[in-house]
């Protein structure tokens, strides 16, 4: 959607409300209380009453914008913004578009949003057969003991362990050698923030994210040896010369992704990492999508956010 688009929809407060309100609809209200479907739209108090037990739901009740006090049309304009441009707009980027006078809510909103991208991803699994690898990015710290002596490369305080997850498969027919392009075409794609890359750890979570039996490509490292179980392990020794014919496209997600984080938003606190990860695989997987907005507001009725220990509901 255009600029001009997305201001002919949604011109005031009122027209957004209205479209949240259609929005939530097309996905179904249920009622906290009994678990009914059907309900009364009061419009004096904006509010649906259930026909069974009179439980009352508000229009932001169990979405994204659950508890929040800003107003309709700045949710729209920073989905919009967000939705609108393959890289991201950075929390003071729209705090200045929108012309909010305080930074922090505004933060919030839009971290809210990336966490939902999230919520909305984990629905699915990924199949077929995935390329699998760990990735390292740059963060800051907050909590770190800064009298403590920072460790250099792989397990450095300033580094987070990312897994890295794509669906990739061979394809012959549309391949040109003359492009410089590999021959496997990329499906979807999930990044996971990990604690450690203990083969244990590690096992836990890719049989959260990958169904089984799926072939598994990888590198010779020992932290999968726990797959073998539920997956088809194919894990080789890759050399740089071959990095883009075995693993091609979780090489090229982490480099893109870095490159991302390190244009638009320069610093990273650890404890948010995942995020900013949720909007990038989100929009890298709606990357053939004719409007990633509607997808978007979609998984904002549909989950109520979920970062910092905030439960979905």
């Amino acid at each position: 959607m255009k600029l001009i688009e997305f201001f002919k929809h949604y011109p005031d407060e009122e027209s957004c409300k209205i479209a949240f309100k259609s929005y939530r609809l097309q996905e179904g209200v249920t009622c906290k209380k009994c678990g009914s479907t059907s309900h009364y739209w009061k419009k004096n108090r904006e509010q649906w009453e259930c026909k069974s037990c009179k439980h009352r739901t508000t229009l932001k009740s169990g979405t994204v914008m659950q508890s929040s006090k800003l107003p309709y049309q700045y949710w729209f304009i920073a989905m919009h913004l967000i939705t609108s441009t393959k890289k991201s707009f950075s929390a003071k980027e729209i705090q200045r578009q929108i012309g909010h006078k305080r930074y922090e809510p505004i933060w919030s909103m839009v971290h809210k949003l990336r966490s939902v991208m999230g919520l909305r991803d984990e629905q699915y699994e990924l199949g077929e057969e995935i390329e699998l690898d760990e990735g390292f990015f740059e963060t800051v710290s907050i909590t770190r003991d800064k009298t403590e002596p920072l460790k250099r490369g792989r397990g450095s305080q300033r580094q987070s362990t990312v897994l890295v997850a794509a669906e990739s498969r061979v394809e012959e027919q549309n391949y040109n050698p003359k492009k410089h392009r590999t021959k496997k075409r990329v499906g979807y794609l999930k990044m996971t923030v990990i604690e450690s890359l203990k083969k244990e750890d590690l096992a836990v979570v890719v049989k959260e994210k990958v169904k089984k039996n799926t072939k598994i490509v990888s590198d010779k490292s020992n932290s999968y040896n726990n797959l073998k179980e539920d997956y088809n392990l194919d894990s080789k020794v890759v050399p740089k010369k071959e990095i883009n014919t075995i693993l091609p496209w979780v090489h090229t997600a982490i480099s893109n992704a870095k490159r991302l984080l390190l244009d638009v938003h320069h610093r990273i606190d650890d404890d948010f990492l995942q995020n900013y990860l949720n909007e990038y695989c989100f929009k890298f997987n709606r990357r053939y999508f004719d409007n990633i907005f509607d997808r978007l507001m979609v998984a904002a009725v549909s989950n109520r956010w979920n970062y910092l220990g905030e439960e979905n509901g």
